[in-house]
């Protein structure tokens, strides 16, 4: 077995372990308000979530597209191959994009251990641009298009995470708003009731947005290292075995649950109605749609975050701003942290002398920080027991959790 195939089957294992942590971080953008007004139970909620991710990566590529030619330059000026990238069966660019993914997972991991609703596709693109600047600087990133288009990094990633956080704001701000204006004189217990309902058909259209947008980021990772080996040569379109393993990459994440960031969006942020949840989660499908719409890669964390806020806002209930104030710090340094991992993982292949042994060593430098930061997550438990119980503390998802929840688990 040749170098750049050992290299190539790592990318593509690591790529989908990293759909997978997409999946578990990401579960709490669609079904942390339906879980936290009772209106799924936890575990009924995780599975629904899951099949609807699983059908909605089958639904578009364009995100996909952006992914594998919107990032990295992998042609010069002319056109042509990048021979740096592409020259030696692609391995240059193999490593690069194992680095970039290492970045991302660790970051993911590190923030689902803390209880913070960070970004996974910021995670993804920080690793990939980190690794990127450090391989071949920074002329090696596509940070615009042509000038005709939204195209590059600027465009395609950089606005919309700007844009869809304060847009999800406004939305679910408005609809929340609207909602309990109409339904002013309808008793309290009706009106939950009626809104839980609800909460369940907006809350599947977000898991099935999520699907659309998060697991075609990984089956552009993966097409891009099959284009760098010569294995597939069409940038315009995903071969069907990468679509259906990253769907089933996600599904199986999500159906895992991440409990920590459910109880944080949940219970840590603002406690929510009925109402406020289907108005939340109506606001973030329709934000997330558009966008997959359109290609633009953004982060279904922080349009989820913001349709909850704006849902706090809009019933003029009391926000938790310190919590809100972690997840904002959290969404800052998302890109330069997961970039710093993704540069630091490259230089450290480098270091070990490049090619299959450096893969090698960056997956074992992975595998021990997950394992690491999952057995130091052992200490103070979240799972479906207790995600939902009564928020105390001013720390992580963990902190207020109590010792009889441990004993449940």
């Amino acid at each position: 077995m040749s170098a750049e195939l050992i290299v190539l089957v790592l990318v593509i294992v690591v790529a989908l372990a990293f759909d997978f942590t997409n999946g578990f971080h990401d579960t709490a953008n669609a079904m942390a308000t339906s879980i936290a007004t009772g209106a799924l139970r936890p575990r009924t909620a995780v599975a629904l979530s899951a099949v609807l991710n699983l059908v909605g990566a089958f639904l578009s590529i364009e995100v996909a597209l952006t992914v594998t030619n919107s990032v990295i330059n992998i042609q010069d000026a002319d056109g042509a191959p990048r021979p740096e990238l592409v020259g030696d069966g692609g391995l240059a660019l193999l490593v690069v994009l194992l680095a970039g993914l290492v970045g991302a997972i660790l970051w993911n991991v590190l923030t689902w251990l803390l209880g913070l609703p960070s970004s996974s596709s910021h995670a993804l693109f920080g690793g990939m641009i980190g690794a990127t600047v450090a391989s071949l600087g920074w002329g090696g990133v596509k940070w615009v298009g042509d000038g005709s288009t939204l195209d590059g990094v600027i465009g395609k990633v950089v606005l919309p995470a700007v844009m869809s956080p304060a847009i999800a704001v406004a939305v679910a701000a408005a609809g929340t708003w609207l909602v309990f204006r109409i339904t002013r004189g309808v008793a309290e217990r009706y009106r939950e009731r009626g809104f839980r309902w609800g909460q369940i058909g907006s809350a599947s259209l977000v898991s099935l947005a999520h699907g659309t947008n998060d697991a075609q980021k990984t089956m552009g990772i993966i097409t891009l290292a099959l284009i760098a080996t010569g294995e597939w040569t069409d940038t315009g379109s995903v071969p069907f075995w990468v679509k259906a393993s990253c769907a089933l990459a996600i599904a199986v994440g999500t159906y895992l649950g991440g409990w920590r960031i459910i109880r944080t969006l949940g219970k840590g942020l603002v406690e929510i109605s009925s109402p406020q949840g289907m108005a939340a989660e109506a606001s973030s499908a329709a934000v997330i749609l558009t966008a997959s719409h359109l290609g633009f890669a953004i982060s279904t964390t922080h349009v989820a975050t913001g349709s909850i806020l704006g849902s706090g806002v809009g019933r003029r209930a009391d926000v938790r701003w310190g919590v809100a104030g972690r997840m904002l710090v959290a969404w800052l340094i998302t890109l330069p942290m997961a970039g710093l991992a993704g540069a630091l993982t490259w230089w450290l292949g480098r270091l070990v002398g490049g090619g299959s042994f450096a893969a090698g060593v960056m997956t074992a430098l992975l595998l021990a920080a997950c394992w690491w930061m999952w057995r130091h997550s052992t200490r103070r438990p979240v799972n479906r027991h207790n995600v939902n119980e009564d928020w105390e503390g001013t720390g992580s998802a963990g902190a207020d959790v109590t010792a009889r929840s441990e004993v449940e688990r």
